[in-house]
């Protein structure tokens, strides 16, 4: 479980299609191809796996994304799951309680993304793109409260 049910959520964004690998929720992913915009099924428009720090960040995926034999069984939508090649949500702008870290959060310092998607201290990655900023301190469990802010 890579989010928990603390969240806001301001500004979402569906009109992207996830095809390169399965994901589990809470991790960045970058804008691979850009579509058009004019329509929501534009196969073009997908976010990927982040793979370096210089990825433009898509959004917080709030979907686990993944690969499955359908004609065997069905995703479970009540597990907020997505078949691979489909449709994702992503946070733009809010607040989650993550477990999607690396490093140390420190109380408002800035939020940056790895390589791999996962949230970091601006003190580790402050070559990527700044997401949002740390709300909390990691719990004993591993999971912290962050704000999501991407412009």
């Amino acid at each position: 479980m890579a989010l928990k049910g603390d969240r806001v959520e301001h500004l979402t964004d569906i009109s992207f299609f996830k095809s390169d690998a399965v994901a589990e929720r809470g991790l960045i992913v970058a804008h691979a191809t850009g579509g058009s915009g004019a329509a929501m099924d534009d196969s073009l428009a997908q976010v990927d796996t982040v793979t370096a720090t210089g990825d433009s960040a898509a959004g917080l995926l709030l979907n686990d994304v993944v690969n499955i034999d359908l004609t065997r069984q069905s995703y479970n939508p009540m597990k907020d799951e997505m078949q691979l090649g489909g449709k994702v949500t992503l946070l733009r702008r809010g607040t989650v309680v993550t477990d999607q870290i690396s490093g140390t959060p420190v109380v408002g310092e800035a939020v940056h993304f790895e390589g791999n998607g996962l949230l970091t201290t601006s003190s580790q990655f402050d070559k990527s793109q700044q997401v949002g900023r740390w709300l909390g301190v990691q719990d004993s469990d591993g999971y912290c409260k962050v704000e999501i802010n991407i412009v």
